[in-house]
């Protein structure tokens, strides 16, 4: 906890916007290599006591008001450690109840959703995205590239659409959240362009499972945080988890965030962003929120085991399809790392002790988060921090932003290294 420093509250909405997976990636893939070779000696039992070592150790040392984790063995909580505050002002402690968004993590439910129509007859992975949206086609693209994307390459993100969501970022007051309306995506598509060729290199793109989660409604016919309901969430009990604002009878138990600005003197100031925000028509890519012992739920069926008694979400064999290597991340070094259908993956060792690790991070409004597993043996850690460091523009900022990164993907080698 941090004492010292003076706590705003209320964000400016242009101080909402979250940052992209892609981003913290670029960071934290060199040091994760580097503490994985470190620590690939150690005993399980040194493990696990150095990764709760670690987690706390992030926790006091980048000023993290609240956070959590917990460690599944096939689904089930082997260990769990709750610490600070969900909420400073009403002195109201993390605990198994509170609530965490988990922003980008949102996305490998949709990914898992594309899958399950694709195994029901109602898509192929190889539509190109203009079959479902042509609106699409107003965009620039060399050689009508567009024509080409197809949910395979938005899935990946291999399809040349842009990161941000909302590209157009000048401080303004007025400026959204996140766009709340499909109209205004729509509208700006004539002034966009695709980076590169679909299929050719690994680009971060939110507004691919935007796109994604407009398939799911035209074919489907429900709006996507029904179909999701229905599909995944329903049938994996998940009764603590939503979207975007709270339920009535959830909203006691949803954690506020907070974001660590520093100044040019060094000097910081926390603020708050609030308890509740919408994350409008970018829900698919970024909308969740869930307490950890829910979210287990979803990674525990990720790691093979499932609910007594519910049905099959998605068959293992395109669980294992979705955790093939399609594009290699940029700056990810020795030894590489790819991304899979929504998933990312880190491969450890060699030979017949390689281990291919499957993750996927969040970061958003004042929230960061993240869960890796181990596919061989059903081995996980879910993770979740109320506070980040905030990207300033003075050099103190910015080595502060670095240097929380840092530790952040440190503390993902820990977690692997536990795993294996």
């Amino acid at each position: 906890m941090m004492a010292s420093i003076r706590i705003e509250k209320n964000l400016s909405p242009t101080m909402q916007q979250g940052r992209s997976t892609y981003r913290w990636l670029s960071f934290i893939l060199p040091v994760m290599i580097f503490l994985l070779a470190f620590l690939s000696g150690s005993t399980a039992t040194a493990q696990a006591s150095s990764f709760r070592q670690a987690f706390e150790n992030f926790v006091r040392t980048d000023g993290i008001q609240g956070a959590a984790y917990v460690m599944l063995d096939l689904g089930k909580i082997s260990t769990s450690d709750y610490v600070g505050m969900a909420d400073v002002e009403l002195k109201q402690p993390v605990n198994s109840s509170t609530t965490f968004h988990w922003a980008s993590i949102t996305k490998t439910l949709t990914a898992v959703a594309i899958m399950q129509l694709r195994d029901r007859g109602q898509l192929s992975l190889d539509d190109p995205i203009l079959k479902y949206i042509p609106e699409l086609a107003r965009m620039h693209s060399n050689n009508n590239d567009i024509s080409r994307v197809t949910l395979r390459h938005l899935l990946s993100h291999t399809s040349g659409f842009q990161d941000p969501t909302w590209p157009y970022r000048a401080g303004k007051p007025w400026e959204p959240f996140e766009p709340t309306e499909w109209s205004q995506l729509v509208a700006m598509m004539p002034y966009q362009e695709l980076a590169f060729t679909p299929g050719s290199r690994f680009q971060y793109s939110n507004p691919a499972f935007i796109y994604l989660a407009r398939v799911i409604e035209k074919i489907t016919g429900d709006p996507y945080q029904v179909y999701i309901q229905k599909n995944v969430l329903t049938p994996l009990a998940m009764t603590r988890s939503f979207y975007n604002v709270s339920p009535y009878h959830l909203a006691a138990d949803r954690s506020n965030s907070y974001e660590i600005v520093v100044d040019e003197k060094s000097a910081q100031t926390l603020r708050s962003y609030g308890r509740e925000f919408n994350t409008g028509i970018t829900t698919p890519n970024g909308g969740l929120n869930s307490p950890l012992e829910d979210l287990a739920k979803w990674v525990g069926f990720l790691s093979g085991a499932s609910a007594s008694g519910s049905p099959a979400i998605l068959d293992r064999k395109s669980l294992e399809e979705m955790w093939q290597p399609v594009a290699p991340v940029p700056d990810s070094h020795t030894p590489p790392e790819f991304v899979g259908l929504s998933f990312f993956l880190h491969p450890r060792a060699s030979g017949k002790d390689v281990v291919t690790f499957v993750s996927h991070t969040g970061e958003q409004a004042g929230f960061i988060s993240f869960f890796i597993l181990n596919p061989q043996n059903g081995r996980a850690v879910i993770a979740a921090f109320n506070t980040v460091h905030a990207e300033g523009e003075s050099a103190a900022a910015k080595q502060a932003f670095n240097d929380s990164m840092q530790r952040f993907a440190a503390l993902q080698s820990q977690a692997m290294a536990e795993l294996r």
